[in-house]
């Protein structure tokens, strides 16, 4: 018998890890669902792993495989049986072999023994004895492997397992396919979205703050902290969303769901974010931005949960998290959010999550789906109510703006309060076609961000803030 080519799965075979797919799938379902891993932890890892197993269906085909690895592998197949041994639980590990036909024996975990380490090396020493495979793996588990076996190979090694490796003295090859990680954990931050944050200066530019430097340098480190708070945001939603990630066109392309950034790093990275966030927010900051920000936390995390789930709640949402933004920022500048700020900007938000949630719609009629949309509360059918409502909800914010110009208030704050006038044109205009493009499906981006990158949305949108400059100062 020829000599076996045996191979890892988590971290090797796999640009992922079983055990952190198969809990983040469970508790998914719920918060209150990682109180069981927590107990099961404690009764070791093999009966955490066969629970997670019974209870967590995994779609194997959408995976994210190493596909240096496996080209290796099916060649190698030509002259030699190709052997699975891992540490994942043998339920997954048979499905995975099924889906990839390539295996001619799997090894995993199972009937309480966890197949990791020296576990796997004894094993695989006692079938093929001592030197008698070659294997391929990835983390500081598979040393002792490495040991025994008569070739080693090295996929994307975890830090400082190369430098193990290669004091065995039988390093044959090492794959390579991760780019840089922190490259990969700011792209997971989502810097871009930072932009949404802005709106944290509203106040700031509404109340005409403009030389008072000590509001100016605490919106800028709201600004900052609510960015820190957001990226966790985005980081748990991925982590959630793995598998309805790995089916969209471009979504499977983000760091988590493509295993460019490893799930732990990414789990990890989380606290930290939101720690740094809140202490420097009760430091330097009032306490009424520290409570928005953490209802802003709350709310983003009960969206990834639950709430983006539910037709029309998810957008109402949305359009509450834009508005926290604009709350937050007059907090922390110390001032007080008008009511018709807070209006403007819900009705005005509303719309454009309603865009965000047409464009989908749209895309799933274009390919004749009509069951549910994967992750979210909508049929395809839904498509002209959803269009309905969010032109209404961008028109009334026209209307908001234009009952603006008759407060009292306003008519004390503006020189010329009637030029702003022209500014209800300009945002019937900018409302209209966004309207329009997204109902021709040239609507890829998230509305906010393509506004920042369209010239006429630019164009439109310094018109607008000159009408309000040439109301003050006329």
């Amino acid at each position: 018998m020829k000599k076996p080519l045996v191979v890892d799965l988590d971290g090797t075979l796999l640009r992922s890890d079983i055990l952190v797919e198969s809990a983040l799938g469970y508790v998914r379902c719920g918060v209150v669902y990682a109180i069981s891993i927590l107990f099961w932890i404690f009764r070791g890892k093999a009966l955490l792993k066969e629970e997670l197993a019974n209870r967590v269906p995994l779609r194997v085909d959408v995976l994210p495989y190493n596909h240096k690895v496996l080209g290796f592998l099916e060649e190698q197949k030509k002259h030699r049986p190709i052997v699975l041994a891992t540490a994942t639980h043998q339920l997954y590990a048979d499905q995975i072999g099924e889906h990839l036909g390539l295996f001619d024996r799997i090894i995993a975990t199972g009937n309480g023994q966890n197949v990791s380490a020296h576990t796997k090396r004894d094993l695989l020493v006692e079938t093929y004895g001592e030197k008698g495979f070659d294997y391929i793996g990835n983390s500081m588990a598979d040393v002792p492997v490495w040991k025994s076996a008569e070739n080693a190979y090295v996929a994307d090694p975890e830090p400082g397992v190369l430098k193990k490796a290669h004091q065995q003295g039988n390093v044959e090859m090492v794959f390579r396919t991760r780019s840089n990680i922190w490259s990969a954990l700011v792209r997971a931050l989502r810097p871009h979205q930072w932009l949404k944050n802005l709106l944290i200066g509203i106040p700031l530019l509404a109340s005409h703050q403009f030389t008072n430097t000590g509001a100016i340098l605490s919106a800028l480190l709201a600004f900052v902290l609510f960015s820190l708070i957001a990226s966790s945001g985005y980081l748990i939603n991925d982590l959630l969303d793995l598998d309805s990630d790995r089916h969209h066109e471009r979504k499977r392309h983000r760091p988590l769901a493509s295993g460019d950034l490893p799930l732990v790093t990414g789990i990890a990275a989380i606290p930290l974010l939101v720690l740094v966030a809140f202490v420097l927010s009760f430091l330097f900051l009032p306490a009424g931005f520290s409570v928005s920000l953490g209802l802003y936390f709350l709310l983003s995390v009960s969206y990834s949960q639950y709430l983006k789930r539910i037709a029309v709640v998810d957008t109402i949402i949305l359009a509450c998290l834009y508005t926290l933004r604009i709350i937050a920022g007059a907090f922390a500048c110390g001032l007080v959010p008008t009511f018709w700020i807070l209006a403007f900007s819900m009705f005005l938000f509303l719309s454009l999550a309603m865009v965000k949630r047409y464009a989908e719609l749209l895309d799933s009629r274009a390919k004749g789906e009509h069951a549910k949309t994967k992750g979210r509360g909508y049929f395809s059918d839904d498509l002209e109510i959803v269009a309905n409502l969010g032109t209404a909800a961008g028109y009334l914010s026209v209307l908001v703006l234009a009952l603006y110009i008759q407060d009292e208030r306003t008519v004390s704050m503006y020189a010329v309060p009637e030029l702003i006038w022209l500014a209800c044109p300009i945002l019937l205009f900018w409302i209209s076609r966004i309207w329009m493009i997204t109902h021709r499906g040239t609507m890829h981006d998230d509305p906010v961000l393509f506004a920042v990158k369209d010239r006429v949305s630019l164009l439109s949108g310094g018109l607008f803030a000159l009408v309000f400059i040439l109301a003050v100062f006329v």
